[in-house]
């Protein structure tokens, strides 16, 4: 039951990184918050879930995943929804979704660092995979389902209910979630630091592709596309959430299918690279098409969605470089960088939109889907000279 727990926790936090994309219309009528504000509030949630990654690895080996789980969801997750349903201007939505980020920033990685502890590192990918997908529920019920909640009941009293669930959720994790055995160390007796991490030459050319990977999906699925298909498309409120549910169920598709692909093939690199290069191509291609119609770019941001899911199987390519005793340092390192990169690219994507033409209004989407296709491209690169492990 603590791992079902972990899991709602992961549901939440998917939905929440993702469902200012499906209120995007409604926050800019009723708050004033247009889509340049929601990309810095979008930007910030995930700055703050990677900068409280490094606390997060220390109190994961230290206190372990069952209060630093529990307390972090509960308090500031539940205390950032409740901010947010009581917004009154765009800037009380930085807050709240900075105080969201930092409750959801340890879910994953206590539910990741379980596995690692308890299962052989063979079969870490698949768990990996299994806990996004399922996880990535939270992406759906962030698309239609939240759609027609908030036509339904409201914006605010449906993000009420779900500041309570948040907080049952880390009240029911504080009582049902079991820390591992404590780990020995190193051969020194040690517990390891993070400049230990850092000293391992081989994630060095993986971090520079968790960096890039999930930043386009997670900035696209997360806000971009409900802009886009508002001011390219006309599309209404339900028009959006049909078209983030599509885009949603093709990562948890594609979720499910990185999961064991390294043991089908045979290799983690060769999966992970090349995934990752037809993504970069299908973001190029709706460079060169943005306004091609609402479901030919639907078709190509599926291809994105299914393809940018490889976040698990590069996971567990750097954690098979981790001995016990730096688990979670090292797997919270590489969960920085990869939501580090969405903040940091989703936060200078709204840059690229400001500078784009106004007109025609797929012009400025066209610059953004160019941005990030460049960016996950050279992470390809520095990425194809790293070093194969699937033990």
């Amino acid at each position: 039951m603590g791992i079902a727990m972990l899991v709602l926790g992961y549901v939440l936090s998917q939905f929440y990184r993702a469902f200012l994309a499906v209120l995007a219309p409604v926050l800019g009528r009723e708050i004033g918050a247009g889509p340049d504000d929601l990309a810095l509030s979008s930007g910030l949630w995930f700055l703050a879930f990677a900068l409280m990654q490094l606390p997060v690895g220390w109190a994961l080996d230290t206190l372990g995943p069952r209060r630093t789980a529990s307390w972090m969801l509960g308090l500031a997750g539940g205390g950032g929804a409740l901010v947010f349903a009581f917004a009154q201007a765009p800037w009380h939505i930085h807050v709240a979704m900075i105080l969201i980020g930092i409750g959801c920033a340890p879910v994953l990685m206590a539910a990741y660092y379980i596995f690692g502890r308890t299962y052989s590192a063979a079969i870490f990918a698949t768990l990996a995979g299994a806990i996004i997908g399922f996880g990535s529920l939270g992406n759906i019920a962030g698309a239609w389902p939240l759609a027609w909640a908030a036509e339904t009941f409201g914006w605010r009293e449906t993000v009420l209910v779900l500041g309570a669930l948040t907080l049952a959720n880390g009240a029911a994790m504080l009582a049902l979630v079991q820390d591992p055995p404590p780990a020995q160390g190193d051969a020194t007796g040690g517990r390891g630091s993070l400049l230990d991490v850092l000293r391992i030459p081989a994630i060095w050319l993986i971090l520079p592709l968790l960096l890039v990977n999930y930043a386009p999906i997670g900035a696209l699925r997360g806000l971009w596309v409900g802009p886009y298909y508002d001011r390219v498309f006309g599309a209404s409120t339900l028009q959006i959430g049909h078209a983030t549910l599509v885009v949603a169920f093709a990562m948890v598709l594609g979720a499910f299918a990185y999961g064991p692909a390294d043991r089908i093939f045979g290799t983690r690199k060769w999966v992970v690279l090349t995934g990752n290069v037809l993504g970069g191509m299908a973001l190029l291609a709706l460079w060169v098409w943005p306004a091609a119609g609402f479901w030919p770019s639907l078709a190509m941001l599926s291809v994105v969605a299914f393809l940018g899911v490889s976040y698990p199987l590069i996971m567990a390519h750097g954690r098979s470089f981790f001995p016990p005793h730096l688990l979670g340092r090292g797997v919270t390192l590489l969960n920085m960088f990869s939501i580090g990169g969405v903040g940091v690219f989703q936060v200078a994507s709204r840059r690229v939109y400001e500078a784009a033409p106004a007109t025609p209004p797929e012009a400025a989407y066209a610059a953004i889907f160019l941005f990030f296709g460049l960016f996950l491209l050279a992470g390809c690169v520095i990425y194809a000279f790293s070093q194969d492990r699937l033990d």
